[in-house]
């Protein structure tokens, strides 16, 4: 009997490692992780190191190893990626995040694999279009990423649409614009991890919490708006997708509620069992004119594709990862 593979690119990276996690405990695959894993002292590694995955692969050896398991491999999950949005090296963005993602793209519709790939929040740029991921054409290319790293992302967006309109795809695609994400497994993100786990320790300790000062009228301070989205729903929606072999396209990945970052802060003092206690620290002026007050997903098309499964909620979500992995002595999944 044959070997069914399913490949996730980046899945020792944050998202990426949960995705692993949701498709080892159903053990209907062989999980193959290509991704790079830097020092052992950055702990990236751990992220997989609880999930009995069948091969892990570097990148530079990934077409090669995919060549050699023509006809096994069922689905790549393509979280690998340039995720800061203050990378400054633009080249190393654009050939990480669009031109090996179109290389993928060609060789799962070549041999007639599916593909499920990050694309990001990051593509809507400041907001002014609205957050809804309509995906044809014409309306991928109106958007105005604010950053090198949505460019990127867009970028491949437009390449998805249109090579699929052409009729040079993948048996199924997905590109899943991740809204604001936190969890487990993201400790090796450095100054791109999630507020949550940023605010933790001093929290933890009822100690003062800083938040960005707002440079609006419109919103107090602490009260920039983002659709924060629980990890576990993110690896819910790409597994899904592996059941649903019919749904294509681009779709948002959030919960569909905007809160605030005070609300967030709040919410880790109160699983903390602490008062909350906040000040608030001017927005660095290197990220001032390109900083997003308000990110919601839209949430209508993912719905209408077949997903049903509720999202957690802002305070479900920090409890649960508060709980069950900062505050104890195996913080990884």
């Amino acid at each position: 009997m044959s070997r069914r593979w399913i490949l996730v690119t980046g899945g020792a990276g944050f998202i990426g490692s949960n995705i692993v996690a949701e498709l080892c405990a159903r053990d209907d695959y062989d999980i193959a992780v290509c991704d790079r894993l830097r020092s052992a002292e950055s702990g990236k590694w751990r992220n997989i190191a609880k999930q009995p995955i069948a091969d892990f692969v570097a990148p530079e050896a990934m077409f090669a190893w995919l060549d050699e398991r023509q006809g096994e491999v069922e689905a790549i999950i393509h979280m690998g990626a340039i995720s800061s949005t203050t990378e400054p090296d633009a080249d190393l963005i654009i050939h990480n995040n669009f031109s090996l993602s179109k290389a993928l793209w060609a060789w799962c519709a070549k041999h007639e694999t599916r593909l499920i790939y990050a694309s990001s929040a990051a593509t809507y740029g400041d907001g002014a279009l609205g957050f809804d991921d309509a995906d044809d054409e014409a309306s991928l290319k109106a958007l105005r990423p604010l950053n090198a790293y949505g460019w990127s992302k867009a970028l491949f967006d437009i390449h998805a649409r249109r090579q699929a309109d052409r009729g040079f795809a993948p048996p199924q695609w997905a590109g899943l614009k991740f809204f604001n994400v936190y969890g487990p497994n993201e400790y090796h993100k450095g100054s791109m991890r999630s507020v949550v786990h940023q605010v933790w320790p001093a929290a933890s300790k009822g100690e003062t919490v800083s938040l960005f000062r707002s440079h609006r009228p419109d919103y107090a301070d602490g009260g920039q708006l983002r659709d924060f989205v629980y990890v576990r729903d993110c690896a819910s929606v790409a597994v899904w997708l592996l059941t649903a072999p019919n749904v294509s396209g681009v779709f948002n990945l959030g919960t569909g509620q905007a809160r605030s970052f005070k609300d967030l802060a709040t919410a880790v003092f109160k699983v903390a069992g602490q008062e909350p206690r906040l000040s608030y620290i001017d927005t660095p002026a290197v990220i001032r004119d390109k900083y997003q007050y308000f990110t919601q997903a839209r949430m209508d098309r993912l719905v209408a594709a077949g997903y049903g499964k509720p999202f957690t909620s802002l305070e479900d979500g920090v409890s649960d990862y508060v709980l069950g992995y900062l505050a104890t002595e195996e913080a990884y999944r």
